[in-house]
């Protein structure tokens, strides 16, 4: 049996096309020189390319609400960049951030990553920043 559809392409490239024409929150370019496991499930091949084109776009910070000074804004937000491009997880991102910030700036800090969540919490005069990148909010505040 051939593992190819009528057209010549893997199944699981016809697969992940026909996947991502659905999706209205991303535009996916393909070309031919695309390189994919095409051991894969299909899903997890959809996946994959999602994170490859959202690592290449620029990631722009939206800052939501801060109590913060400008030099550690531009830290934190450079910090969970990085976290980003390492990590995919949002629990693994987090603790990244959260380890960061506590060698660098002192204990005791606490990270909250994810796409929907609520909070209401305390913290330390100017060490609290609410923010977005992409998709993903982020909220990293210290307390005593």
């Amino acid at each position: 049996m051939s593992n190819r559809g009528e057209s010549g392409q893997p199944y699981r490239r016809r697969a992940l096309f026909d996947c991502a024409a659905a999706l209205s929150n991303y535009s996916l370019v393909f070309t031919t020189t695309t390189r994919l496991p095409l051991n894969q499930p299909p899903l997890k091949i959809l996946s994959l390319a999602i994170m490859t084109t959202e690592k290449k776009e620029k990631m722009e910070a939206q800052v939501k609400s801060v109590d913060m000074t400008e030099d550690m804004q531009r830290e934190a937000i450079d910090l969970a960049i990085e976290a980003m491009e390492k990590y995919h997880v949002e629990k693994d991102i987090a603790q990244y951030i959260k380890k960061e910030f506590d060698s660098r700036k002192g204990a005791t800090w606490h990270c909250v990553v994810g796409r929907n969540f609520g909070s209401f919490v305390t913290h330390e005069t100017k060490h609290f920043i609410y923010f977005y990148l992409g998709h993903c909010a982020i909220l990293l505040f210290k307390t005593q």
